[in-house]
């Protein structure tokens, strides 16, 4: 009988089972590439398998098939889809806090089944809603005596936090959660029992308002924001849907910006979130962390998703409750995202459905209202992921982790299905005006439009630019995963090396006095020095094919292999550098004069970078500034060590130099002496050379001023560095208009030894400056070694000027040029040395600048000239340092 005359139910039960087995398919698939994720993170099988998420498995099985057999036999005029998207989005929630945080995954398993149970006792209980409309004033005030009593009995489930929870042995419930129901049902009984609304709107609203301040009241004074903003806006959502009237909404809109602005002024913590809202990047790593990580998690994801545990979603805080949408995206990219929010707007979308085709008023505002409130809090939430909104700290409905919610949630779900259950047969109650739901309902789709184009602006168009950010923590834990390039010496000796296991890889720094230039990778602090500016040929991402890649990304959601980049440094320089600055404080740098390649750069005091795994405040708070690079950041004003450029600008201008009387000079009343002691017959040359201020004053005052803000330009004294360290900002020369302390070089110049060195290069290389290179080389999986490409010179001098200065400035026993000089500071006086071969020399040409923090000219004198005797003296077969093979 039943095939030859089928029960017209039938067809809803059909649709319902089917719509289950596919969500089924999904959470079964999900839980199956979770538990395969560690052996395609780990390209091995010899890995230890996640299995804990699959207890959850049966308990949401057997939980949705025990409802779905209840509703078919207890609701045959339900709709079929209400009970198939909340069995995906549970579901699906349910195992992205399994992937993240077992403990939580177990208790949202419980609570799952606590929901489930609620919803089929609720099937029980014969007329629920009339129960509910009746008794409207007894449920809301229970609701706000529960919230009231957090007042006093408050707690927060994590130890430290807002208490907004009542616990009793260890189970925690936030009254806060179903009071949004309960003020849904209130106004959905209180509205229909007085319509239609025929007299003054305000008198209908005063008791609804009355009940509806006091609940907001104990929120604000819980700091419980989120919750009060959703009181807000479903209380004037409803009105609108009952009067009709849009300046409800106009209202209600109106009251929420003056409550945020109110709140800006009077909370910290809006005035923060709504900070981090407007401009999350002035502070990503404090009070923009969660926004900016956020941000991060949806870049990472892109179109496809990183693959179900294979992103790094708990780097984002709160990921199984505040952002746990995020965390989806980040594993299932754009199009999990979209997935999420059209089956939130699909279930709201249907609650619409249901009201307009509700038997009477109170169920019609019962059902829009349950609806406005799953999109509601949704695109609250989502909004404040994607930076599309403030932050507000509530909760996804279904998906994010917590017990309350999550009861809440099927309570609400009990109510639409109860609501959905009419015979076809049964006339809806007549709807007047139904513009107010087609514009909630559109509202809908706007907000679903909305997350999609914000979700595609940050997972798909502003990807790469997020991800290749230094805070980003998901590059030092790819490093983890696939080993990063070497960094080596010009003779292959390693400097910066990874090793150890896939899954516990670590950056090793070889030699820590290389730390401030060679830089640091840190989850916390991101990238800093060479690892950062090198870190697409290090990480793979240039020299690699694109095809392996895009392959790496799609297979493992990894990195290719990083390519080893060899430096310009040369260690058993940089070794003796390091050897003599022990214990000084300012920096030396050696370069190959020729081709601008950098042999040794020190600075000194360094950090070393296996103990900044430690208390890196220890490193901010110290006084001798250990982070600074002082070779590439440190301004000094040049002084009397730009003796030789004046020397070699009048030699090139053929100017006639009288002889000063005396070399020492005054400079803002104070006595200026030569850096180092002259006796009475010295030469006006050797006077250069010991940095004897009335020397350079002579020089530079014989010169014109154009002409000497011209050499300073020439010099690159006004251009910051192009090199892939941090550096300081170069300072303008052209302003400048005392020529006695532009002679001087005080005034406004200042300098770093970086670019002095290149500038002494000149004196060694014809005249013409180069650019400055630390990479040398980088070694692709498809060329071998390739060399990079050099920056442009600069003539600076005829060869011939530099040719006769350099021989006036003679090096005791080597073919090399040198002076020391002093520069004034307000704190004291600092020491220059510069230094480099002659023209003449037959190999590599080099220069060398040194500046020490304190005025110790023999000290200065000592360490440079050791350095340069090492180089200049050892045997033709180790002198390598011309170029790189």
């Amino acid at each position: 009988m039943e095939k030859l005359f089928p029960s017209p139910t039938a067809p809803k039960d059909h649709i319902q089972q089917r719509l289950l087995f596919l969500a089924a398919a999904a959470i079964v698939l999900m839980a199956a590439t979770l538990s395969l994720a560690p052996a395609v993170r780990l390209h091995s099988w010899q890995v230890e398998y996640r299995w804990q998420h699959w207890l959850a498995v049966p308990v949401w099985s057997l939980g949705f098939f025990f409802t779905h057999l209840e509703t078919s036999k207890r609701l045959p005029g339900r709709d079929p889809y209400l009970l198939p998207i909340t069995a995906l989005l549970s579901g699906w929630g349910l195992m992205t806090i399994w992937r993240l945080e077992p403990a939580f995954g177990l208790r949202q398993t419980i609570w799952l089944a606590f929901g489930l149970v609620l919803f089929n006792l609720g099937l029980r209980i014969p007329k629920l809603l009339d129960l509910l409309r009746r008794y409207k004033y007894i449920w809301l005030f229970a609701g706000l005596l529960l919230t009231a009593l957090t007042f006093i009995f408050g707690t927060y489930p994590a130890g430290q936090g807002p208490r907004l929870w009542l616990g009793f042995g260890g189970v925690f419930f936030q009254p806060s959660e179903p009071l949004k129901l309960l003020l849904v049902i209130f106004l959905a009984a209180y509205l229909a029992d007085r319509q239609p609304v025929s007299f003054n709107l305000v008198q209908l609203l005063a008791p609804s308002l009355i009940l509806t301040g006091a609940a907001l009241f104990i929120l604000l004074a819980q700091r419980d924001l989120g919750t009060a903003s959703i009181f807000i806006l479903l209380y004037f959502a409803i009105v609108y849907l009952a009067s009709g009237r849009r300046r409800i909404l106009l209202l209600g809109t109106g009251l929420i910006l003056a409550a945020g602005i109110a709140g800006y002024f009077m909370f910290d913590v809006i005035q923060v979130r709504i900070n981090a809202w407007v401009n999350p990047w002035l502070d990503p790593s404090g009070s923009s962390y969660q926004i900016v990580q956020s941000l991060m998690a949806v870049a990472s994801g892109r179109l496809l998703g990183s693959g179900i545990g294979l992103g790094s979603p708990s780097v984002v805080p709160v990921a199984i409750s505040d952002f746990i949408f995020a965390a989806i995206a980040e594993e299932t990219g754009f199009l999990g995202l979209v997935a999420v929010m059209a089956l939130l707007t699909l279930l709201s979308i249907r609650a619409m459905q249901i009201a307009i085709q509700a038997a009477n008023n109170y169920q019609r505002y019962l059902a829009a209202g349950l609806g406005t409130y799953f999109m509601l809090q949704s695109i609250l939430i989502i909004g404040g992921n994607l930076r599309l909104l403030p932050l507000t700290g509530v909760t996804l409905p279904f998906i994010s982790y917590g017990g309350s919610s999550l009861a809440t949630s099927f309570i609400a779900l009990l109510m639409l299905a109860l609501l959905s259950n009419t015979e076809d047969d049964i006339e809806p109650a007549p709807l007047l005006n139904n513009k107010p739901y087609l514009f909630i309902s559109g509202w809908m789709l706007v907000c679903l439009a909305a997350v999609a184009l914000i979700g595609g602006w940050w997972a798909v168009v502003r990807s790469d630019r997020l991800l290749m950010r230094t805070d980003n923590p998901r590059l030092s834990i790819a490093d983890r995963y696939v080993p990063r390039g070497a960094m080596v010496d010009r003779r292959n000796a390693p400097i910066a090396v990874t090793e150890g296991e896939p899954g516990s890889y670590e950056r090793q720094l070889l030699y820590p006095p290389l730390s401030l230039s060679v830089g640091y990778i840190h989850p916390v602090y991101g990238q800093a020095g060479l690892e950062e500016s090198l870190n697409e040929y290090l990480r793979g991402y240039r020299g690699t094919p694109q095809s392996t890649i895009l392959l790496k990304q799609l297979l493992y959601n990894q990195p290719p292999e990083g390519l080893d980049v060899r430096l310009s440094i040369d260690l058993q320089l940089q070794e003796k550098a390091d050897e003599m600055m022990a214990g000084q404080t300012g920096a030396l740098v050696l370069v190959n004069a020729q081709s601008g390649e950098v042999l040794a750069i020190s600075s000194h005091p360094y950090f070393d970078p296996v103990q900044a795994n430690g208390p890196w405040e220890t490193y901010f708070n110290d006084p001798t500034v250990p982070l600074l690079n002082r070779a590439t950041q440190g301004q000094y004003p040049p002084g009397t060590a730009l003796g030789p450029f004046l020397l070699a600008a009048v030699e090139e201008n053929n100017i006639k130099i009288e002889e000063p009387n005396k070399y020492l000079t005054s400079l803002d009343g104070e006595a200026w002496d030569c850096a180092l002691q002259i006796p009475a017959n010295t030469t006006f040359y050797e006077a250069i050379a010991a940095g004897c201020p009335g020397a350079s004053l002579t020089m530079g005052t014989a010169l014109d001023l154009n002409d000497l803000k011209k050499l300073y330009q020439r010099l690159g004294f006004d251009q910051t560095p192009d090199i892939p360290l941090p550096s300081a900002d170069s300072t303008s020369i052209l302003e400048l208009q005392d020529q006695k302390r532009i002679a001087l070089g005080q005034d406004a110049i200042s300098v770093t030894p970086l670019q002095m060195a290149i500038a002494a290069a000149s004196f060694s290389a014809q005249g013409v400056r180069p650019s400055p290179a630390f990479a040398a080389a980088v070694n692709t999986p498809q060329q071998g070694w390739v060399i990079l490409p050099a920056g442009k010179k600069t003539t600076v001098f005829q060869a011939s000027a530099v040719s006769e200065a350099a021989g006036k400035l003679p090096m005791s026993g080597l073919p090399a040029w040198e002076t020391v000089a002093s520069a004034r500071l307000e704190e004291g006086t600092i020491t220059w040395y510069l230094a480099g071969t002659t023209p003449s020399w037959r190999g590599v040409p080099l220069a060398m600048a040194l500046v020490l923090e304190e005025d110790n000219p023999e000290m200065a004198v000592e360490i440079g000239s050791a350095v340069l005797d090492t180089i200049l003296n050892r045997p033709a077969s180790e002198d390598e340092t011309s170029g790189t093979p």
